[in-house]
């Protein structure tokens, strides 16, 4: 993956970073990057994330499962952003060779490269429609790129080197944040300056415009997070708790909420409108470059310099998909002839099948077939199954999985597991009843 000539120093560079950070790669729940992950983002579908890391890969990864479904290897250098594009079949990388690609993900084959930057590549950007690109450089320019002919559309020039872009008003308007702390804002149309949001007095390290495209959020290098009025041109409020520099920030589907992450490998969710902190999430103990909220607002994704994607449920804080380490439970599902076997490989890595097995993200399974919902003791459920009325049996978990969990259980912490062939799930639910012994 990475070039002859390159190797032997990077390799000295990634141990290096993997002494200084604590690099324990076998507790991500997405592990296979050799390298800081400096970069996340989420299908529109929210089913396949995209990663891009120092180990000069991006890596395709299935949500729900938490595996790694395909690398993109194409960078000669550290990938720095990633971007899913239009329905989500395609994505954007840039990295530190100057350059962006184009990638099919089906294929995992590049499309097109768009090369024209003097300098690093450090942020990008996709509209809406999936047409046209951004690329923000160390050079100090950000370049429009239309994605069918890979040609330059136009160069705006910034104060700066320039960090982190976006889009808003459907691609009408440009942001770009540089060093120099300055947002400068263009119109795509006609290339003229709007002009500038100011108040970071250090540099910008991220960008991200709210779902309804009215406000912007900025991170920077001042420990501070900063919300803005866009038609306004205005800050509007600073939010400041972190313990070092602030490398990323999101916004929550509703935009009623926020998320900032950095350095101190805290998560911290505020209230919009009061500028207040909801709740804090110790994700890492690593700095966190990069963090992405889920499409249904459940869940939070970090990318760490600790080498791991990690997956984290918003309300209750919890951790999900944990592997566990010295696992030396009985596995009868790897042996098993029985069709519903396979299907259960999924819920193994959430469910011990002992009450006294090993502590998973998820409750035991022991006793299932029966139980009332939502009552494991010890087991820190979310509010999707505190106070509900109901009994697992056939019925409740062949809807369970038939409707999926966001549907049937709004809220719940087990990310979308459907399995729409109803065979299939019959056969699951039989096999469920085998390995839990129910009559």
């Amino acid at each position: 993956m990475i070039p002859q000539s390159l190797r032997p120093l990077t390799l000295i560079v990634l141990i290096c970073l993997s002494v200084v950070t604590g690099n324990h790669g076998a507790n991500a729940d997405m592990s296979g990057h050799g390298g800081m992950v400096r970069a996340l983002d989420i299908s529109p579908d929210g089913r396949t994330v995209i990663s891009g890391s120092f180990d000069f890969t991006a890596r395709l990864w299935d949500f729900a499962e938490q595996t790694e479904l395909a690398v993109l290897d194409g960078h000669a250098g550290p990938v720095t952003s990633v971007a899913f594009v239009g329905d989500g079949s395609r994505a954007l990388t840039a990295g530190d060779d100057k350059i962006a690609i184009l990638w099919d993900l089906k294929t995992a084959k590049p499309l097109k490269k768009l090369i024209g930057h003097g300098h690093k590549v450090m942020g990008l950007a996709v509209t809406g429609d999936g047409k046209i690109a951004a690329t923000a450089s160390w050079d100090r320019t950000v370049r429009l790129w239309d994605l069918e002919t890979g040609k330059t559309l136009r160069i705006f020039r910034h104060s700066s080197p320039v960090n982190a872009v976006a889009f808003a008003e459907d691609g009408k308007t440009l942001l770009a944040g540089g060093h120099d702390g300055k947002i400068q804002v263009w119109n795509t149309q006609t290339g003229f300056s709007k002009g500038a949001l100011e108040g970071h007095f250090m540099g910008i390290t991220g960008l991200t415009v709210s779902p309804d495209g009215r406000r912007v959020l900025s991170s920077s290098i001042d420990k501070s997070m900063r919300l803005w009025e866009l038609a306004a041109m205005k800050e509007v409020r600073t939010f400041k708790k972190h313990d070092g520099q602030v490398f990323a920030a999101a916004f929550s589907p509703d935009a009623k909420t926020a998320l900032s992450a950095g350095r101190d490998g805290a998560v911290i969710q505020w209230n919009l409108e009061t500028g207040k902190p909801l709740n804090t999430i110790q994700a890492h103990k690593a700095l966190i470059w990069s963090l992405r909220v889920s499409p249904d607002g459940r869940f939070v994704l970090t990318g760490s310099s600790d080498d791991s994607i990690r997956v984290w449920h918003l309300e209750s804080g919890d951790r999900i998909g944990i592997p566990t380490e010295g696992d030396n439970e009985p596995k009868p599902w790897l042996d098993s002839d029985h069709p519903g076997a396979p299907l259960f490989k999924k819920c193994a890595r959430c469910h011990s099948l002992s009450a006294n097995g090993i502590k998973r993200s998820g409750p035991h399974l022991a006793g299932l077939f029966g139980r009332a919902a939502g009552s494991v003791q010890g087991y820190k459920y979310s509010s999707a199954l505190t106070g509900v009325d109901f009994r697992w049996n056939e019925k409740t978990l062949f809807r369970l999985f038939d409707e999926g969990p966001d549907t049937f259980l709004p809220g719940t912490k087990m990310p979308i597991q459907k399995v729409p062939n109803a065979e299939q799930l019959n056969h699951l639910v039989d096999y469920l009843k085998e390995l839990t012994g129910a009559k």
